[in-house]
């Protein structure tokens, strides 16, 4: 399996990082993507991916929260991380007009100069969208046929939502936001309707962790551990075997991170 959004240089990890790799591996888990979410951030997953190659992998971004602090020279260092080999894509970049932590205009830019830079370097783009569908999509519309391949992490839209991204040729990332059965009824029914070459699937740990777990963990940290339990909840809601899912995933994730098996 390959988890492709894991936000590994949390706090929430600095006790015991070396353990949540060895979990992961023990768990069926044989990629992360560590999620880079501002200059900071992405030069420290960039790092942590370094130092375990073939199994981290990093990307390069500045999230729409932290768009406030994005310049020129910020893009300049997210240009010269990319060049790193352990890099694989740009972002997390995008929009969040729920929290509004940045300037909505702020946002905006941060996230067409992150697309520009796709574009230029020739990477995927790892995407963020809440609560800002319309304007993510005129954003990204005219950049689309620009990059080779765009990924909206962390997937919980509406149908209509839903039928935009894939119509635009974006990949779905589906984390355990389907386990929550308070929250992720729609999603259970959606998830069907994603193609298969299209369904990546993630952790986003330590948020989110599965709500249906059992026997519960006393930590609500989330962990890359866990996504087997999220492949099984998907494969579920699709009708498919979780040996089925989780190989056309891994496949799927591979293809558009260009990994190495």
């Amino acid at each position: 399996m390959i988890d492709i959004g894991v936000n590994l240089t949390s706090s929430q990890f600095d006790k015991d990082r070396e353990a949540v790799l060895d979990r992961a591996w023990a768990a069926g888990v044989t990629g992360l993507v560590l999620t880079g979410t501002s200059l900071t951030e992405s030069r420290a997953v960039a790092e942590l991916a370094a130092a375990h190659p073939g199994l981290c992998y990093a990307t390069a971004g500045v999230h729409p929260h932290d768009a406030k602090t994005f310049d020129y020279a910020t893009l300049s260092e997210l240009r010269r991380l990319a060049a790193r080999p352990q890099v694989v894509a740009i972002g997390e970049c995008g929009l969040d007009f729920n929290r509004d932590f940045s300037p909505r205009p702020q946002q905006e830019a941060a996230f067409e100069a992150q697309l520009a830079l796709a574009a230029e370097l020739q990477l995927p783009v790892f995407m963020h969208c809440r609560d800002a569908h319309e304007r993510f999509m005129a954003i990204l519309a005219p950049w689309r046929d620009r990059l080779p391949a765009a990924v909206l992490h962390c997937f919980t839209g509406t149908e209509a939502e839903l039928n935009d991204c894939l119509a635009l040729d974006l990949h779905i990332g589906i984390t355990g936001w389907i386990c929550d059965e308070r929250r992720g009824g729609e999603l259970q029914r959606l998830v069907s309707l994603i193609p298969a070459e299209r369904l990546m699937i993630e952790t986003d740990s330590p948020y989110l962790i599965p709500r249906d777990l059992s026997p519960k963990p006393a930590s609500r940290r989330n962990e890359p551990a866990y996504l087997p339990h999220i492949a099984g909840r998907i494969a579920a809601c699709r009708g498919e075997h979780t040996a089925g899912l989780i190989a056309a995933t891994t496949a799927t994730s591979r293809a558009f991170f260009q990994l190495q098996e």
